[in-house]
């Protein structure tokens, strides 16, 4: 176990620091696991289900410069087509015309091309989708001498990186709405979602509230109307769940498995961390809140890596997450509708656990 100090110096685990490692070995390791008898023709249909027409959405690599932090601050956003069909149940566009946003924070060692199995199903569903890259703790990390791997590691989840990595999100959307797109956007439904090490990226925007060096520090950045967390490591070293989260006052959304787990020698973090995130988020309020827990599966099955946490449930649990986050926005605006319903009845098979508070 980590000495106490030296947690204290970060703002996140450890745990958060290897997930991306520990899932890159669960993907090579998954083939091997994975069962003989997957029925081929199944596998074919999952992972059809998968793909998404791409004349329904456009892509746009956005390169900023923070100057005032001197950062990179790359970018892809993902649009729906002008002059793409749309379903006649689409409730995705207000009246305005507008469209809602999801800006996505990416784990460590990830960059803004990851995640594109949610960014492009948002876009044909009539949403923005905003996919920030992090320069201190993105792919970079896995370049270089592999002996110093873990040091680079840690560096990137030091106290100084996860605090930048909000500023990220903020410096991204300030460019994105003063620049040639933010006509088309509904500032008043932005979701800032995150996996992983995003994930507590995407609690902090949300209101989350950390002592540091003696002080509260919030955050919270109030163009942000709701929030999707997958797969949150726990603040260890930083206090309670409850006295970290339990500010937090707009809807979130939070998505796990119970095989979620990141694993090192003499270190575990598995689903009951996931919940308990869940559990403290805005206790004692009556802010709306949703927990979705699937079965099995893995910590990286969230990311764009194929095979791992079963090579059919994997394409399974993609599918499932994103119709989920685009359910839950919508259901922001109807509060009467079904549509959360139906897709647990949709995906009753794969789900263990849907908790829904408030809701």
């Amino acid at each position: 176990m980590p000495h106490p100090m030296q947690i204290k110096q970060k703002l996140l685990t450890p745990l958060a620091v290897l997930s991306v490692a520990v899932g890159a070995l669960n993907a090579f390791y998954a083939r091997a696991a994975e069962s003989p008898t997957t029925d081929v023709a199944q596998f074919v249909q999952a992972t059809e289900a998968l793909r998404v027409d791409a004349s329904l959405y456009d892509t746009v690599n956005l390169d900023w410069d923070d100057a005032a932090r001197s950062r990179l601050v790359p970018a892809k956003l993902y649009l729906p087509k002008l002059d793409a069909a749309r379903p006649a149940a689409d409730t995705a566009k207000p009246a305005s015309g507008k469209l809602p946003l999801v800006v996505f924070s990416h784990g460590i060692g990830g960059s803004r091309e990851g995640y594109s199995y949610l960014g492009s199903y948002f876009a044909a569903q009539g949403f923005a989708s905003l996919h920030v890259q992090h320069v201190g703790s993105d792919r970079q990390l896995w370049l270089g001498n592999p002996m110093s791997l873990v040091f680079r590691l840690t560096t990137a989840a030091q106290e100084s990186e996860a605090l930048a990595r909000v500023k990220d999100v903020g410096f991204a959307l300030d460019q994105l709405l003063a620049g040639p797109f933010g006509s088309r956007i509904d500032v008043g439904r932005i979701t800032a979602a995150g996996h992983s090490y995003g994930a507590n990226t995407t609690l902090l925007i949300a209101g989350a509230q950390v002592e540091l060096q003696g002080r509260a520090v919030s955050l919270r950045d109030p163009r942000i109307s709701s929030a999707i967390v997958i797969s949150a490591p726990p603040f260890y070293g930083l206090g309670s769940p409850q006295k970290i989260l339990s500010g937090i006052a707009i809807p979130t959304l939070h998505i796990t498995a119970t095989a979620d787990d990141i694993e090192i020698p003499g270190y575990r973090s598995g689903v009951a961390d996931r919940v308990a995130l869940f559990q403290a988020t805005a206790e004692g309020t009556q802010s709306r809140k949703m927990l979705a827990v699937f079965k099995q599966g893995s910590h990286s099955m969230f990311t764009d890596r194929m095979g791992t946490g079963g090579a059919l449930l994997n394409p399974k649990v993609k599918v499932a997450t994103r119709q989920l986050a685009v359910a839950f926005i919508k259901s922001l605006q109807t509060p009467q509708a079904l549509e959360l319903e139906q897709w647990r009845e949709r995906h009753i098979d794969i789900l263990a656990t849907v908790d829904k508070a408030a809701m």
